[in-house]
């Protein structure tokens, strides 16, 4: 629909079929369908819509404010869960209000019907996890899990011949299996393509890496194409933009999702590398005979004083608070 030149056309719309329309603004309605036949489409879409709200509302019978109550309790619930962000022209949401408010107690689905008309096959949206950690499952029946601060970008419906997502930030996958629509992430330059399989993938400014924990991953950048299986890691430092393929010698990768940390021989700079990201702590071993001291124990869903005070006690060492900074010696 080629309405993009005029951004306020729902608001006029709406004021011309609740007759408020000025003289004015009515001339400019009139240009507008002279524009483009796909205006005139809109158009008569928009008041086919309009006019079945409002005879849907006549024939209701149901409680408007107990309604509207539910709707607002719903809208609230939602919120909280994800930040679902619909990646189409902010104009719409205004009809869409108006109109919600017509069709709300109806109970039918027109609403849906209108966002197919504003929206092509291609519109996409954006999930943000913001400060806690949360759970989206995919048109095709995957289901991601973002870290915090992390946001993923998908079409409303997986079209064509692949299944194509946008990741920022860290994420663990666990992949509905399609032999025919290969699953394919893009984070920055890095591609990740696979059938159906689990795995985490961590995008922060230093590398990208992808760890497997189920089935066959393939990684790309430019020329270079690795496959890494369960128990294997794929990173690529930014700085020297070379891949490398490793084994993953812990279950880190997994705090997020499972908040627990899992020590076994973990040496404590590891550990406090860490504790830093989980807890976004400023921790540093003030004594460098330190760093390799190993530890062997679970955390699980413990706070950042019960752990340190455990490693504190376990290793014979000192932890002192410097303000923010925690110096362990």
């Amino acid at each position: 629909m080629k309405t993009e030149h005029n951004p306020n056309i729902d608001e006029l719309l709406v004021k011309s079929m609740l007759d408020e329309a000025s003289v004015a603004e009515q001339i400019e309605i009139k240009q507008w369908l002279l524009d483009d036949d796909d205006n005139q489409r809109y158009f008569e879409h928009f008041e086919l819509i309009w006019n079945e709200s409002k005879r849907l509302a006549r024939m209701s019978t149901v409680d408007e404010n107990a309604a509207w109550e539910r709707f607002k309790t719903r809208t609230r619930a939602k919120e909280q869960e994800a930040e679902v962000l619909p990646m189409y022209p902010k104009p719409v949401f205004r009809i869409l209000r108006m109109v919600a408010m017509v069709l709300m107690t109806a109970g039918v689905g027109w609403l849906s019907y209108l966002f197919s008309i504003r929206s092509s096959s291609h519109e996409m949206l954006t999930v943000r996890s913001g400060t806690e950690t949360l759970s989206d499952t995919l048109p095709d029946g995957s289901v991601v899990t973002l870290n915090r601060k992390s946001s993923i970008t998908y079409p409303k419906d997986f079209e064509g011949k692949t299944r194509d997502v946008q990741l920022a930030g860290e994420a663990f996958f666990d992949v509905k299996p399609d032999k025919s629509k290969p699953f394919v992430i893009s984070v920055n330059d890095v591609t990740v393509k696979v059938v159906g399989t689990s795995f985490n993938v961590k995008d922060n400014a230093e590398k990208t890496e992808v760890i497997v924990e189920t089935g066959i991953v393939e990684v790309s950048r430019d020329t270079q194409r690795i496959r890494i299986t369960p128990r294997e890691e794929a990173t690529i430092v930014k700085a020297s933009a070379q891949m490398h393929k490793g084994v993953t010698s812990d279950e880190f990768h997994n705090y997020y999702r499972t908040r627990r940390l899992f020590c076994d021989g973990t040496p404590l700079w590891r550990l406090v590398e860490i504790l830093n990201e989980a807890y976004e702590a400023d921790i540093v071993i003030g004594n460098e005979r330190l760093r390799n001291l190993p530890i062997n124990t679970t955390f699980d869903q413990n706070s950042l004083e019960s752990i340190l005070g455990v490693v504190s006690e376990t290793l014979s060492l000192k932890v002192e608070h410097h303000g923010d900074k925690i110096i362990l010696k």
